[in-house]
């Protein structure tokens, strides 16, 4: 790797040697918790740390014995893609006594283990915290029985502890995601496309309920995610005479030919006083009042189940990496924390101040103060539910503003998955502010031939779970066919214009912004909305669509690397999308556990591929079975996938065989993941909305049309770290590499030291970025608004 700026914080002098740490899965299962225990193991010896597995949670860590092992490498070999925890969970009523935690004690220091590392929920996490405060003590009441030295007690007199979040109801407070709930919304998210395809035959309603015991994110967040069409969840309980609203609701949406209707319910789900709100409940009214056929389905522990999604494997494994960071950094001063993820950045917060935070959701829903429960919940958790409320509930035309502005929204190169989730949401929030939504057939192409109609509320029902682009999407741009866009926009009348796509996308609105000067129609607020699988737009960390990819990659390299199962050792190598950016190869690399991956960000020679080849070759020689290789389709145009196969098939002669793949357009199809409908549906609501501030700001009242012919009323709506951020299209310029199509600089690339340690290699990784200790935030209602997705 090249040589670091002197500036940079390196972790080579954070030293391990002569700590042992141990990592325990506590609570209840969520996936990816093996992802998070794998890179604690490996990161943990990459450091010259001992690391020992606690099994069975607490439970094991109070028995002692066989259940607290020391690992090595191959011991975390091939768990990276299997759900639940292999290291074993349990409940213990005997950690929670003193006696207990003496004895657990004991079993740590006989090993000398002072680090823990604890994945579970807030539960486990306050276990863990008591232990700490009480360390020293116990360590004195076991040395005054003569069961320890009174060395052993200066010795081993610190405890630190780390805390990752596992818990599919993303329940903590402090974090956005907590691992597992991506996986466990994958989970019900299949469960309700494949539900809508038989009701929808039937002309049925369902009732789902999920889990969620104290609270609604599952609910609400698969509720946005399929377009459902009435959601009970225990933050933010129905108003009085919701029975009739639900019941009138259901029955005008049947009456515009909508064939289903999904509800679903939270299995916490509460009423204003507090009483129970179940699915058997909600199914009997609307069989009472309205007599549709109607079917309830419990998803239960189907949740917890399956794989980890793309998404939850690189978030636990790079919550393993920066709590064993923590635990080298931690001093008697620091408090316990919990390792988190805000945005795409990671952060470190005290655990007991999440834990009371937590806490405090449940006490405001006791004393019914909802409004206050979800505030704490934090930002995303209150953007869920204001564009959850915005796009499920029509208001009444007359009830509606006027605004007679027209806006067109398009979509602009490859298709994506999600673009569909997004335009419906514009759709749907442009029609409640009081526009007219138009929507333009086939891109900036479709544009110049008129291909234009206004789109109503209900002709983008159902929209959120389709792939591809509806719309139609064509990479031409603009410059050609500027004369004829301008005609249409002035024959239609478009005071507002909103294109959902890629790298085309935002080189159609610098074509169409520097168009101003000569044509006066193109003076009008515009925005982009980030939308392509190769995640290769300048000002935003993600754009739509490149999650699902990831998943695709993930999933076909989960079942490759199981095809040679009993079989002899081998090595894949697989060709991956992206155009120039690296990110689907980086980050598919990272979920599918890849031993290198090779992206045109980080040139590589020769010299490289051949230390690859060594490096996997004395990998073969132990008892790991099988390699993966992924290369990113324009990394060089010399070492192509078929040289690179060619390469480690010579090399590799008597130790492995080699097989490749190119994975090409599937990685473009498929339903929307979740987190692509989530952020789809959110992304283009925030957009929507800067549209109509923009057009009242724009609006000439003598001259009677919108006039904006400033820089920034031509943005890019992108997502940077933590926040949601509008930029000018050409403040944006310096920061592309037009001849490659990428931005010059990526936040992913800064995650490929964690790939090559968590495959074994020496490498520097830059600890700058890694999480600060810092305080969880209380925002005010305004902020929700403003900030985060």
């Amino acid at each position: 790797m090249a040589d670091q700026p002197a500036d940079k914080k390196l972790f080579e002098n954070l030293s391990g040697a002569g700590k042992a740490i141990g990592v325990l899965t506590s609570g209840g299962d969520a996936q990816g918790m093996n992802a998070a225990v794998r890179a604690v193991v490996r990161m943990g010896i990459y450091v010259e740390a001992k690391v020992y597995f606690i099994y069975e949670g607490y439970q094991g860590m109070v028995d002692g014995g066989d259940n607290i092992v020391e690992v090595s490498w191959e011991s975390v070999s091939s768990i990276l893609q299997v759900g639940g925890t292999v290291i074993g969970s349990a409940r213990c009523k005997e950690f929670r006594t003193r006696e207990g935690r003496l004895k657990a004690a004991f079993n740590l220091i006989q090993r000398g283990i002072t680090n823990l590392c604890v994945i579970g929920g807030d539960g486990s996490l306050t276990g863990a915290n008591l232990f700490r405060e009480e360390w020293s003590g116990l360590l004195e009441e076991l040395a005054q029985s003569g069961k320890i030295e009174e060395e052993a007690v200066k010795k081993y007199v610190y405890l630190n502890i780390v805390g990752m979040v596992g818990s599919i109801d993303n329940d903590f407070c402090g974090t956005d995601m907590t691992i597992g709930t991506d996986s466990a919304l994958h989970r019900i998210i299949e469960v309700v496309d494949a539900i809508m395809t038989t009701a929808q035959s039937h002309q049925r309603t369902f009732v789902l309920e999920v889990m969620g015991r104290h609270c609604g994110y599952l609910a609400l967040v698969s509720a946005l995610a399929c377009g459902a069409d009435w959601v009970f969840i225990p933050e933010y309980p129905p108003e009085e005479g919701w029975e009739e609203q639900m019941c009138v609701k259901l029955s005008e949406n049947r009456a515009r030919k909508k064939r289903l209707n999904i509800i679903i319910v939270a299995e916490g789900a509460i009423d204003s006083h507090n009483k129970p709100i179940t699915s058997e409940k909600v199914k009997d009214l609307v069989v009472q009042q309205l007599g549709f056929d109607t079917r309830v389905t419990i998803l239960g522990h189907v949740q917890r189940g399956g794989t980890p999604s793309a998404f939850d494997r690189i978030l636990a494994s790079r919550m393993g990496v920066e709590a064993v960071l923590a635990l080298l950094e931690a001093t008697p001063d620091t408090p316990a924390c919990v390792v988190s993820l805000s945005g795409n950045q990671a952060v470190r917060l005290p655990l007991m101040e999440c834990v009371q935070m937590t806490q405090e959701v449940q006490k405001a829903m006791d004393e019914r103060k909802f409004c206050e429960a979800v505030r704490l919940r934090g930002r995303s958790f209150e953007n869920n539910l204001n564009t959850y409320k915005l796009l499920s509930h029509r208001r009444p035309d007359a009830e509606l503003p006027k605004t007679n502005f027209n806006v067109a929204v398009l979509n602009v190169g490859a298709p994506a998955a999600g673009m569909n989730a997004a335009v419906r949401s514009a759709v749907r929030v442009g029609i409640t502010e009081g526009h007219n939504m138009f929507a333009v057939i086939d891109g900036f192409e479709g544009f110049a031939r008129g291909q234009i109609k206004e789109i109503s509320w209900g002709d983008v029902g159902g929209w959120t779970g389709q792939g591809g682009s509806l719309l139609g999407t064509k990479r031409t741009l603009p410059a050609k066919y500027l004369e004829k866009i301008a005609d249409q926009m002035r024959a239609n009348n478009i005071n507002a214009l909103m294109v959902i796509g890629g790298f085309e996308a935002y080189l159609g609105l610098l074509e169409l912004s520097a168009a101003r000067e000569k044509y006066d129609e193109f003076c009008v607020p515009m925005v982009m909305v980030p939308a392509t699988v190769s995640n290769n737009v300048p000002g935003s960390d993600f754009s739509i669509g490149a999650d699902t990819a990831l998943n695709t990659i993930t999933d076909t390299c989960d079942r490759i690397k199981q095809s040679a199962s009993g079989t002899k050792r081998r090595v894949f190598i697989i060709e991956t999308m992206g155009g120039y950016c690296g990110y689907l190869a980086n980050m598919g690399g990272l979920a599918a556990g890849a031993d290198a991956a090779y992206v045109f960000e980080e040139q590589f020679d020769i010299r490289e591929l051949q230390a690859n080849v060594e490096h996997l070759t004395e990998k073969m020689k132990t008892s790991i079975q099988r390699g993966l290789v992924l290369r990113n389709e324009n990394s060089n145009e010399n070492y192509t996938t078929d040289f690179i196969y060619q390469l480690y098939s010579e090399e590799g002669k008597g130790v492995f065989d080699c097989r490749k793949n190119v994975l090409g357009h599937m990685q473009q199809g498929g339903a929307p993941s979740p987190f692509d409908r989530n952020f789809g549906t959110k992304i283009s609501a925030k957009a929507v909305q800067w549209i109509s501030k923009k057009l009242k700001e724009t609006y000439r009242k003598e001259e009677g049309k919108v006039f904006a012919n400033t820089q920034d009323s031509v943005c890019l709506l992108g997502m940077r770290r933590r926040n949601l951020l509008f930029q000018p299209v050409v403040d944006l310029k310096d920061q592309a590499d037009f001849v490659h199509r990428i931005p010059k600089e990526q936040w992913w690339l800064k995650l490929r030291p964690l790939m090559k340690i968590l495959a074994k290699y020496k490498t520097s990784y830059d600890v700058s970025d890694s999480g600060q200790l810092e305080h969880v935030a209380r925002h005010s209602p305004k902020e929700a608004e403003t900030g985060a997705i």
